[in-house]
């Protein structure tokens, strides 16, 4: 039986015709290849989008080959490979406008990148960062300033999950190691070997006409061009925000992590960095938004919940939707995806669209996710 997809192509073209969207593309990919795709508005199917955080996972599978390879330990600390690191310093708070430092009590390791523990932070989602960047003038990634990583510590290594910079950290762990950019290294070892050929961290002239726009979302609920955007230079391969790409290029990468690593990893390793490897921490009710106009506030799911090697995990059968173990995550221009080995399936959605977490696209990221499940059952054999 093949995969009816009438509901998700209504959904979507519903979503750009009540001006939830201007653009948006929905993808679904079992073990063997994608089963579904349509794009809506001012997506085609050709367009190419701004990853944002979805580059986070794909920094990270480069970083676990290395680990396969023996070239590099999880528990390493990460200034014996970048010595740099181990210049920062925790922001314990201000005393009057002058920031208050002072060495963290451990010292941060590859692990604590992957799994968000190592103490960073991003300006967007903590206060006492955004204001350290104010007082000091210091950058954020956003301008494309490689000096934006430097800055401090918001926690202990260790203490906390902290949403922040710690995949940019981690593409530069492979960057040394490797001896090429992060973009080098993912072209040779992930992109091309799973044919994502449109994936890059600097797009071509041809490739820029194909990027969908941002739009940012109005108080009164329409859509306006947004003044944010990434960088159009940066000085470093972002692992953490920087990749561009097709939602079919994206599908391939979801594909690979459900095919037991499909030849970019070994079948161990994709089991290993979907386990939870962040407990007894746990995450956060609430990630607090700094700025708004980037992201809202984003509460945790009532359900159990974990974080692996580069993703976060649902620990529950969610009934109608992902099975318990499914990793997921989401880019800050409103894109998300998952990844349910335990059905075999995986959903990819984006669009161009701030802030973060915006409530019509989250309605419309449900129905997508509901409606692929519906079909599941019909489809794609249980593993």
């Amino acid at each position: 039986m093949a995969f009816d997809g009438s509901a998700i192509r209504a959904l979507l073209d519903g979503a750009v015709a009540k001006g939830a969207v201007h653009g948006v593309a929905a993808l679904v990919v079992d073990r063997n290849g994608a089963l579904f795709h349509h794009a809506a508005g001012e997506a085609r199917a050709d367009t190419l989008f701004r990853n944002a955080s979805m580059t986070k996972a794909v920094a990270t599978t480069a970083a676990l080959q290395l680990v396969e390879q023996g070239r590099l330990a999880l528990d390493a600390t990460v200034e014996s490979i970048l010595p740099e690191f181990g210049r920062l310093q925790v922001l314990e708070g201000f005393d009057g406008d002058t920031p208050r430092l002072r060495p963290p009590a451990s010292k941060s390791t590859v692990r604590q990148l992957m799994t968000h523990t190592a103490g960073l932070g991003y300006f967007f989602l903590n206060a006492k960062l955004l204001r350290y960047c104010e007082l000091t003038g210091e950058p954020t990634p956003l301008t494309g300033l490689k000096r934006s990583l430097s800055v401090p510590l918001v926690n202990d290594p260790g203490t906390a999950w902290e949403y922040g910079v710690n995949t940019d950290w981690l593409g530069l762990v492979v960057e040394k190691l490797s001896g090429q950019t992060l973009g080098d290294c993912l072209r040779r070892n992930v992109w091309g070997p799973l044919g994502m050929n449109d994936s890059t961290f600097a797009p071509s002239a041809e490739q820029r006409s194909r990027l969908l726009r941002v739009a940012q979302r109005q108080a009164d609920g329409s859509l306006a061009p947004s003044p944010y955007d990434l960088p159009p230079d940066s000085e470093w391969d972002a692992g953490g925000h920087g990749s561009y790409g097709t939602i079919q290029d994206y599908g391939r990468f979801v594909r690979a992590w459900l095919a037991d690593g499909s030849g970019i990893l070994q079948p161990a390793t994709v089991r290993m960095a979907l386990a939870d490897s962040l407990a007894p921490l746990k995450l956060p009710e609430l990630m607090k938004s700094t700025v708004p106009d980037l992201s809202n506030d984003v509460p945790a799911l009532p359900v159990p919940q974990g974080w692996g090697l580069g993703f976060h995990l649902t620990l529950a059968d969610l009934p109608g939707m992902r099975s318990n173990g499914t990793g997921d995550w989401a880019g800050v221009f409103n894109s998300y995806y998952w990844i349910d080995r335990t059905k075999g399936i995986g959903g990819v959605l984006m669009t161009q669209l701030l802030p973060f977490f915006d409530m019509r696209v989250i309605e419309t990221l449900l129905g997508f996710e509901m409606a692929v499940y519906q079909q599941v059952g019909a489809v794609v054999p249980a593993a």
